[in-house]
């Protein structure tokens, strides 16, 4: 059923010691900062960016073609207009994709 594994739980305690040290950290340097400076809030700044890139980038390369289209779609519609309506192509190039080839 369920074994106990003392290193285990060990293991969880420590990256979740390490998690919040990391979370806790950040806060406490922007804090402790009386001016940030321009690199750092221009790092701060594509941090958004960079996160989307390493979520959506490997569904884009490992996905199928209909990922990709609905990828592609989304991503035309979201240069252009609200987020919204790049949910709501994405969405209608896969289910447009899925009825067409019968999945």
């Amino acid at each position: 059923m369920f074994d106990f594994n003392p290193h285990m739980v060990l293991l969880i305690l420590a990256a979740a010691v390490v998690t919040f040290m990391t979370r806790i950290g950040g806060y406490i340097l922007i804090v402790k900062m009386t001016r940030i400076p321009p690199r750092v809030e221009a790092a701060l700044n594509a941090v958004p960016a960079a996160v989307l890139t390493t979520l959506v980038a490997p569904a884009f390369f490992i996905g199928g073609w209909d990922t990709k289209v609905a990828m592609l779609a989304a991503l035309l519609v979201g240069l252009r207009y609200p987020s919204t309506y790049m949910l709501v192509a994405g969405w209608i190039v896969v289910m447009a994709w899925r009825r067409s080839i019968g999945a």
